[in-house]
């Protein structure tokens, strides 16, 4: 497996108040012929994110329109998402199309936790609205710490769920033990937690975030981001299963940083996708993606 990179096609520049910086956690959702509408999680001056998008034309990479300003914001003081909004990926339940996000917030000064909140994407694909207007899957006994990005797809008659649990805030190294469990849903309401999915390993891989899954002939194929705890910045892991219940994580993903430039320090938040019947990567770069976001296509073996 090798990933071409094409270059950076998204370079942020400021919308409004909420989106001055970032295009994180990039979401691509096709419109017609080659553009996509790219739904991402920018900043404000305090960091706190929203979404916005971009449409961009994949073959030519080149950007046709971006939103005149942000299309959901994150909540007030007291929500489950009072300081941000992180995106994971879309998928349809009785014909209506939901994006699933990372609810940010922090209390009394404390240690940030997350939950997973839901968004109903309008017919047309131009807003996003709360639904539920609470937690949509929040922390229990099997997650008691803090819950990030998910990936939802309906597959074999049920939803699916890979999603982000954490162990614990630090570890012998002093990174965080931060996994990706599975879950499952007959309605894509109710979930049944299952547990670890992808193994972890101290000081090789213990942080990850941010999963995207594809299906195909040679079965279930994850990339996700990661942390080993050395001290290296975040780097994109590749995970393959047969079943999508048990998964071997590779040592190598087929990308990794550039020598120079907007990529050289990390790569973070793939979101992979096909079309024409080629296998595409969107996915930030250095600062979690604080100057836009890169494509790279998967080459033929």
């Amino acid at each position: 497996m090798n990933w071409k990179k094409l270059g950076q096609i998204f370079i942020c520049s400021p919308i409004d108040e909420y989106l001055i910086s970032h295009a994180s956690n990039p979401l691509a959702v096709h419109l017609q012929d080659d553009i996509y509408r790219i739904f991402f999680s920018g900043r404000d001056k305090n960091n706190k994110s929203s979404v916005g998008y971009v449409d961009i034309d994949i073959i030519k990479q080149l950007v046709i329109c971006m939103c005149e300003k942000v299309v959901v914001k994150y909540g007030k003081e007291d929500s489950f998402y009072s300081h941000g909004i992180s995106i994971g990926n879309m998928y349809k339940v009785d014909n209506k199309n939901y994006i699933q996000f990372m609810a940010w917030q922090i209390r009394n000064g404390g240690h940030w936790r997350g939950d997973i909140g839901r968004l109903e994407v309008s017919e047309d694909f131009t807003s996003l609205e709360l639904n539920p207007n609470n937690v949509y899957i929040g922390c229990n006994n099997e997650d008691p710490i803090s819950l990030s990005y998910s990936w939802i797809m309906q597959d074999e008659e049920i939803y699916k769920m890979w999603y982000g649990s954490t162990i614990d805030w630090s570890s012998e190294n002093g990174e965080m033990i931060h996994v990706i469990k599975y879950a499952t849903s007959k309605d894509g309401e109710k979930w049944e937690r299952h547990g670890l999915a992808i193994p972890y390993e101290l000081g090789v891989a213990q942080a990850f975030s941010r999963p995207t899954v594809i299906k195909d002939k040679e079965g279930y194929h994850m990339w996700f981001s990661y942390r080993s705890g050395n001290g290296i910045k975040y780097r994109i892991g590749y995970a393959h299963s047969n079943d999508g219940l048990r998964w071997d994580r590779k040592q190598n993903s087929g990308i990794d940083v550039s020598e120079n430039g907007w990529d050289s320090e990390m790569i973070c938040y793939p979101f992979v996708f096909d079309h024409k019947d080629k296998r595409y990567m969107l996915y930030n770069g250095n600062d979690y993606g604080k100057t836009g976001f890169g494509l790279a296509v998967l080459e033929d073996e």
